[in-house]
């Protein structure tokens, strides 16, 4: 099984996600979500492997989450599915999945979680801070 990606390079937590993957030697399957977007059935099964519901995964900043009143508790998980699929840009990113699971990698860290590769080195985010030391260890916050 391999690595992949649901990816948006316009994104910065999802450009220092898949900088992270390769980092560790993966070249992961990238799927551009925006070009490609997952159907009712890849999305139900992402969810799946995911462990969360349809809601969980919904990006709110930058869509029409208000306008399609996404926030109401009214809509069922199979709705809030069909306007992921309707309105790819509503899926929050990145999603990554690994032979060890898969993730919302928000922040960017959380895909080491889930990376069956060790780091081979340091690692910055495009901001500067950095995550991985050059023995390829998380550096520790503050």
């Amino acid at each position: 099984m391999s690595t992949t990606i649901y990816h948006n390079p316009k994104c910065g937590t999802s450009r220092n996600v898949l900088g992270l993957i390769r980092n560790a030697g993966i070249e992961p399957t990238v799927i551009e979500y925006l070009k490609t977007p997952p159907d009712h059935a890849a999305l139900r099964a992402l969810l799946q492997q995911l462990q969360l519901p349809a809601r969980a995964i919904l990006r709110e900043k930058g869509t029409p989450y208000a306008e399609l009143d996404l926030g109401n508790p009214k809509w069922s998980e199979e709705e809030l599915i069909d306007f992921i699929v309707q309105h790819p840009i509503l899926l929050q990113r990145p999603v990554v999945v690994t032979p060890k699971g898969a993730a919302l990698c928000r922040p960017s860290e959380k895909v080491l979680e889930i990376l069956d590769q060790p780091q081979r080195g340091a690692f910055s985010k495009e901001d500067g801070e950095p995550v991985v030391d050059a023995g390829g260890q998380l550096v520790k916050k503050g």
